[in-house]
């Protein structure tokens, strides 16, 4: 951790993953703590996991976050969380800030997989993730969101998610909710009622000749594909529960 300043916890962590060479993958770098600390897990197959462990509340308001992952060539990394991060008011006014870099070599994988998102009353986060992809490498990263824990209202929440293959920028969206945010967020465009909204890209090479077809999957969410090796889905939900259901539904549906 930074340290804790007037202004709020500043903290940062870093994954770097490597084959080791003999078909598995090492972890060189596996650096985290305070509220961003990081544990390697047992792995089903010749990839390494890693677990980011929440060990103190937040991020609160003014807190600074920040979460790096490096894939080199031949490495096979799945990140995911022990629990849902949540974003909660502080003792300061400031918004607080989450950054999450990815960066992923030919021929390395990535699935970057965290728990959900929770945006609390009276908490103001702007999030940010970044994916720096080469040419020849996977990738499956799924964001969740949930506004307002159960009966209260959201807090402010914005976040975008850019995606870049090859140099060349494939995504970069945008979205803010909750009081404060741009009108409209909750209108029939958007999220249309919903308290919870989430987004799965899927990056695969094999994409380059057989891009997956735009596609609605049922009433709350849609395949779309991307300018590059690559698929978006997005999809809206009443609740968590339902959220991830359809995010592994497609998931599925794209790794066919």
């Amino acid at each position: 951790m930074d340290g804790v300043t007037a202004t709020g916890v500043r903290a940062h962590a870093k994954i770097v993953a490597r084959a080791d060479g003999r078909g598995g993958t090492v972890l060189p770098v596996l650096d985290g703590d305070g509220p961003l600390a990081l544990r390697r897990t047992r792995a089903a197959g010749a990839g390494a996991r890693v677990m980011v462990v929440g060990a103190m509340s937040g991020p609160l308001g003014g807190d600074r976050f920040t979460l790096t992952a490096s894939v080199a060539e031949g490495a096979r990394l799945h990140v995911g969380s022990a629990a849902a991060t949540i974003a909660l008011p502080g003792q300061t006014k400031r918004e607080a800030g989450y950054d999450v870099r990815l960066d992923v070599a030919d021929g390395a994988e990535l699935h970057w997989l965290p728990e959900q998102l929770i945006s609390a009353a009276g908490s103001d986060l702007y999030v940010t993730t970044r994916a720096e992809l080469a040419a020849g490498a996977r990738l499956v990263l799924r964001e969740e969101q949930v506004l307002g824990r159960a009966g209260e209202q959201p807090g402010r929440l914005t976040s975008r998610l850019t995606v870049r293959i090859a140099g060349r920028t494939v995504l970069d969206q945008e979205l803010s909710c909750g009081p404060g945010a741009p009108g409209g967020w909750d209108g029939p465009a958007v999220l249309a009622g919903h308290r919870a909204v989430g987004q799965l890209v899927v990056v695969r090479p094999e994409f380059a000749n057989r891009p997956p077809g735009a596609r609605a999957l049922g009433e709350c969410a849609a395949v779309i594909p991307l300018a590059g090796p690559a698929a978006l889905v997005s999809a809206v939900a009443p609740d968590a529960l339902r959220l991830r259901r359809l995010l592994d539904e497609a998931r599925v549906l794209l790794a066919e």
